[in-house]
This record gives C-alpha cells, sequence and structure tokens, in this order.
C-alpha cells in the first residue's frame, strides 16, 4: 500500500511540473498538420485555398485560443513560411479570410510574433 501512495505522489508531481501555467501547449508539429495542405495554395497564390486546407486552418484557429498558445502558433508559421520561399505573402495573408476564419495573427515569414 505504501509503494502505491508513493507512486500516486510521484505521477501528480511529474504532471504538475509537465504543465506549467503561461507555457503553450501548441506544438510547432501541430501548426505543420493544420497547414500542411495548404502549401499548394500559398505557392501558386492561384485560385482558391482547398477544402482540406481551409478545414487545417479552423483547426489552427481551435487550438490556438490563449495568448501563449497564439504566440507558439504565430512562431511556428513563421518558422514554416520561412522553409517555403516560394510562398506568395498575399496569398498567406488572405488564406484565414478565404476560407471564413478569423485568427489574431497573420500568416506570414515577416510577423512579428511577440506584438
Amino acid at each position: 500500500m505504501k509503494g502505491v501512495v508513493i507512486s500516486v505522489f510521484v505521477v501528480l508531481s511529474m504532471v504538475q511540473f509537465m504543465a506549467k501555467p503561461g507555457q503553450a501547449a501548441v506544438s510547432c508539429d501541430q501548426i505543420n498538420e493544420c497547414l500542411a495542405s495548404c502549401i499548394p495554395y500559398l505557392t501558386s497564390g492561384a485560385g482558391t485555398p482547398s477544402v482540406q486546407c481551409c478545414g487545417g486552418v479552423r483547426k489552427l484557429h481551435k487550438i490556438a485560443q490563449i495568448s501563449e498558445d497564439k504566440q507558439a502558433a504565430c512562431n511556428c508559421v513563421k518558422q514554416a513560411a520561412a522553409r517555403f520561399p516560394t510562398i506568395k505573402e498575399d496569398a498567406a495573408s488572405s488564406l484565414p479570410a478565404k476560407c471564413n476564419v478569423q485568427i489574431n495573427f497573420p500568416i506570414s515569414k515577416n510577423t512579428n510574433c511577440q506584438e
């Protein structure tokens, strides 16, 4: 019984240290997954984003609700955009509007995510 109590205490302590207040829960892998289907639209700038792309933008909006998550998502988007030099800035900046989603940070490789 004593071993069970110690094990529970250790698990609770680990959970407490894993979920620090003020730390973003959004990962760049999640953001990349959300926007992967948007790459053809973002690099061509032609036509409209695909249904899958807009679904990813909606998912991005849902997972980035608190300011820490928005800032983390913004940084991830900026890093991802920098890996694709052919991304059209106008297509990137208009993507949320074209998908009828309002996100509180721009999709751009030139964004200041600290603001």
